[in-house]
Order: C-alpha cells, then structure tokens, then sequence
C-alpha cells in the first residue's frame, strides 16, 4: 500500500470515528430531550389531621438544580450535622438549606465555565471521579423562573431527608465529610458524597430523583435542569 493509499485510508477511518462520535452526542441529546418532558407524577397524598406542610423549594442557577428545604423542622435539624460554622460566613439568620450533588472535580476545580479543564470534563462523563454534596443557606428564595415552591407532607419530607442523608459519604464518626477550605461565596460548604457522577447520573439526574422519592412531579429521566422545570410550568 503506498503512501496515498494509507492517507486515503486514515481519512476514511478518521471520518468514520468523528461520526460516530457525532452521532453518539446527537442521540444522547435527543433521547435527554424526549425523556425529560415525560412526567411522572406525583403522588396526591395530603395532610392528615393536625399535620403542617413542609415549605420546600426546586432551585437552578441556570444549570445546577438544588433542592431547598428548611434548616430546622419537627423532622429534623440539618444544622446539627451541617453547622454555620462550616460557612465562612456562619451565619444563623438563614432559615432554609440548599443541596447539589455533583462531580467533585467539576465542583472544586470549577467555579465558573470559564475554568473548566478537559480533563476535569471527561473524568465527570466517564465514571473516573468522586463526587460532593454543596450546600448553601438560604434566606427564604424567591418564586420565579429558577425556583419552584413544594409543600410536602411530612410522609414526603421523612422520605427526602432520608435520599439527602444517603447521598453523604460519612466520616468514621458517621457524619459528613466536610471538605475545607472550599466554597462559592460566604454561605455554603463542600462534603464528600456517595456515587459516581457520569453522563447517565449528573447534578439534576440527583435532583430529579429526590423529587421522584418525595412524591413530586418529576422527569422520567433529565441530565438537565430544564428536565426538571419543565414539569412545572
């Protein structure tokens, strides 16, 4: 084979390899499409007698979906196993609490897009990196285009505290891992989690799922956040 022949080939392959990766990317788009406008409902149980409902709140920033819920109910007090103190800002006139799973890589190394390494991108799409759970205190959040308001009973809550509590990877003591000397701002904290986030599992895929546990109307599966929001429109 000379020296034409094997360019001409190398062509053919190369072309070849660029369109299956294209065609991967563009099914994995249009099934991530299909699948996140198919709802699945939620379930309609409500309050029994004497029961208040739990104010809980669905939270994007535009990529990043967080489920926002009070700092301290009859339920639990989430502020005794994720103190203020592990905020810069420790501040205690924040009554809710947001939480975002997500890869660990993207999370501590990435703070904006424009920070983003492509290593940091393939380890998170292909199962070779550990994972994280953000948290962040809220004063109350305001109902708009980003945010959606749930009222929980509190068999549904009971249900989200619990998926919450599981997606922590707990220290030998048993509580979370709080990871130092990382954070967005003056009033969130890092701590390892459980799992591995891949292009099949993401931050939203997390979020869509809590949802699906706590009874809310949910995606039948999103890797996006617009997955999750769009059932709520």
């Amino acid at each position: 084979m000379n020296t034409s022949d094997l360019i001409k080939k190398a062509a053919k392959t190369l072309a070849w390899a660029g369109g299956g990766v294209v065609g991967t990317v563009a099914l994995y788009l249009v099934a991530s499409a299909a699948l996140s406008v198919v709802p699945v409902a939620g379930g309609q149980a409500g309050l029994a007698p004497g029961e208040e409902p739990i104010e809980a709140y669905i939270l994007s920033n535009g990529v990043h979906t967080d489920l926002v819920v009070p700092v301290r109910t009859r339920q639990i007090d989430w502020s005794r196993l994720l103190p203020y103190a592990d905020t810069p800002a420790a501040d205690q006139s924040r009554e809710f609490i947001g939480f975002g799973w997500g890869d660990k890589g993207f999370y501590l190394d990435t703070p904006t897009w424009a920070e983003l390494k492509l290593s940091t991108g393939l380890k998170a799409m292909f199962w070779l990196s550990s994972t994280a759970m953000h948290t962040t205190f809220h004063h109350r959040p305001a109902v708009g285009e980003d945010c959606v308001r749930l009222s929980l009973t509190p068999a549904e809550y009971a249900r989200l505290i619990h998926f919450i509590q599981a997606s922590f990877a707990p220290g030998a003591a048993g509580r979370p891992q709080h990871i130092a000397g990382h954070s967005y701002g003056r009033h969130d904290a890092f701590y390892e989690a459980r799992r591995t986030y891949n292009l099949f599992y993401t931050c939203n895929t997390w979020a869509n799922e809590g949802l699906k546990v706590a009874g809310q109307k949910a995606a039948l599966w999103t890797p996006f956040d617009f997955g999750i929001f769009w059932q709520y429109r």
